[in-house]
């Protein structure tokens, strides 16, 4: 019996998909949910798993083709023995492909064993898996296998890897022009409206997290312990956003057309890398959240986002952002609002620096902040009064116990 694997149905926000890798070739066995090919679109990667165990027939779109809600992707043989019958085909040749050179064969565990993390670096940058030599347990190739091979001259087609180590040419100057993914392509599209189609400003501030600091060291091994989480600065930031949020409500509206949309609960996004590029998953109810639940929410998000698992729905919605460019050392920086929303918090790194305090000069963890903000409806004063909102929480921590 013959199964059509379709693309799922994509979002009304989503009109089609790009094919990133397909993990599977006619011919091969499969079983139940493996996931047989990644669909990239503008926002998340989406898996498209076997509907059945059986044999993969027939692959409809090469990698790299695009497609659009519930077209055809491939025929699956359901309970079809192992031996695959010769007749299965790729859009590129009906007709039995000619037997590789020896030069290019690996051995199957170790393509097929690419983690998520290896699969979208072997994606993006076009190389195949096949032709890199694995480091990894019997013979897998790894990411940082596919990393260095591509620090390396990357050999012809057909050719052997260059060996590790292997001297490149002096004052060799090579160039490679590598295509945007289309999540790169929307994230530029995004930045782009959001400079041209909003009044965009920005204030600036600092903030003493002394407290903080002394808070999470008094209490972090018992809240540890409690939750199984550990207690970190993003939670703090995150519950007096949320209060402050509520006290300036403007700060959390948005604008559509002539008119301002304001929200009665703050859905706040925060910003997490990945090898794509900045995505931002929505902590949903963030008022109504403790501590424990907005670490273990973010950390969740992070564990997706690595492993290439954030769904539409994660992505969708949110009132206002938070992005921690102090993980990666920023200590200052401007950043851009996330459009329909109408502000952005801008978290920095962590210094110590001299400062005054009760007529002594002490040495203080300090960060600066930034808020960036649509001045078409949001004034200076509103921003400037929703920062300090924020300093004052920080720095008196019992602020946000009390609702403060």
């Amino acid at each position: 019996m013959t199964i059509e694997v379709k693309v799922p149905v994509l979002p009304e926000s989503v009109a089609d998909a790009t094919i990133a890798t397909w993990h599977k070739k006619p011919g091969d066995v499969v079983k139940r949910d493996e996931n047989l090919v990644d669909l990239e679109t503008d926002k998340v990667v989406l898996e498209v798993p076997a509907p059945a165990d059986g044999v993969l027939k027939e692959i409809k779109f090469d990698t790299g083709a695009t497609v659009t809600s519930q077209q055809l992707l491939a025929i699956l043989e359901e309970g079809a023995a192992a031996s695959a019958p010769a007749a299965v085909a790729t859009p590129a040749a009906k007709a039995a492909p000619a037997p590789a050179p020896a030069a290019a064969v690996r051995t199957a565990a170790g393509v097929d064993a690419l983690s998520p993390a290896g699969r979208r670096v072997a994606a993006e940058n076009q190389i195949d898996p096949s032709a890199v030599a694995g480091s990894g347990r019997g013979g897998a190739v790894t990411k940082e296998d596919l990393v260095n091979y591509m620090k390396s001259d990357r050999a012809a087609p057909g050719s052997q890897p260059a060996a590790p180590g292997a001297a490149r040419a002096v004052g060799a100057r090579t160039e490679e022009r590598v295509p945007m993914t289309r999540m790169r392509a929307k994230i530029a599209e995004r930045l782009m409206q959001s400079k041209n189609s909003i009044a965009m400003l920005t204030s600036f501030n600092e903030i003493n997290l002394a407290k903080v600091a002394a808070m999470r060291k008094e209490l972090g091994e018992a809240f540890e312990k409690a939750n199984g989480i550990k207690l970190g600065f993003m939670s703090f930031f995150v519950k007096a956003a949320a209060e402050a949020l509520k006290r300036h409500p403007i700060v959390n509206a948005s604008v559509d057309g002539n008119d301002v949309i304001y929200h009665a609960y703050q859905d706040i996004s925060v910003a997490v890398s990945t090898d794509k590029g900045l995505v931002t998953p929505v902590l949903r109810d963030a008022q109504n959240m403790g501590f424990a639940e907005i670490e273990k929410a973010i950390a969740g998000y992070a564990k997706k986002a690595r492993e290439g698992g954030l769904t539409l729905d994660d992505l969708q919605g949110g009132t206002f952002t938070i992005t921690n460019g102090g993980t990666f050392g920023s200590l200052f920086s401007t950043p851009i609002v996330n459009p329909p929303q109408s502000a952005i918090l801008g978290m920095h790194a962590i210094k110590e620096r001299a400062i005054a305090e009760n007529g002594q000069v002490v040495a203080a963890p300090m960060m600066y902040v930034a808020i960036s903000y649509d001045h078409r409806i949001i004034d200076g004063k509103d921003a400037v009064l929703f920062l300090v909102d924020i300093k004052n929480q920080l720095e008196n921590p019992q602020r946000m116990l009390l609702g403060m």
